[in-house]
């Protein structure tokens, strides 16, 4: 019993390498996403990437100003902006529903999708968020949208 049970702790590690190899690959110009609210908060609302996307808080911020939509995403109110809560601009829409990324209107937005109000974020224009991108943030919205 002993050897069965490290063949399966050995083949859940592989697994789990493969796993982790596939989300940076998805990840595009942001390698180092993961579907956890930090690294959403870090990667995606606070920097630049590599193809050119801006950062979200160049808008998303209530330095000096009202964010746009509402929506402050700067480091210490973004999680308490979108878990939960209803969009300013849309009625009826919640912009982060835990474990429901299909209707969280965030994703809505920033894959550009009908019925959205104003445009697909961000709001400059292409280069938009890339599908591996869109798919991992998703992915912590399904996970249960933790503040981790």
């Amino acid at each position: 019993m002993g050897i069965r049970a490290l063949l399966l702790v050995l083949m859940a590690g592989l697994t789990a390498m493969a796993c982790d190899e596939s989300l940076s690959k998805l990840a595009g110009p942001t390698p180092s996403l993961e579907p956890t609210f930090a690294s959403v908060q870090k990667e995606i609302f606070e920097t630049t990437d590599a193809a050119g996307r801006v950062a979200c808080v160049n808008c998303h911020t209530s330095t000096g100003r009202t964010p746009a939509g509402g929506m402050n995403l700067n480091h210490d109110a973004a999680y308490d902006q979108l878990v939960n809560v209803p969009s300013a601009r849309k009625p009826g829409a919640m912009r982060v529903i835990p474990g429901d990324p299909e209707n969280s209107y965030i994703v809505h937005k920033i894959e550009g999708r009908a019925g959205i109000v104003g445009v697909r974020m961000p709001f400059s224009g292409a280069p938009f968020l890339k599908d591996g991108q869109i798919l991992i943030l998703k992915r912590w919205i399904a996970n249960g949208a933790a503040r981790n």
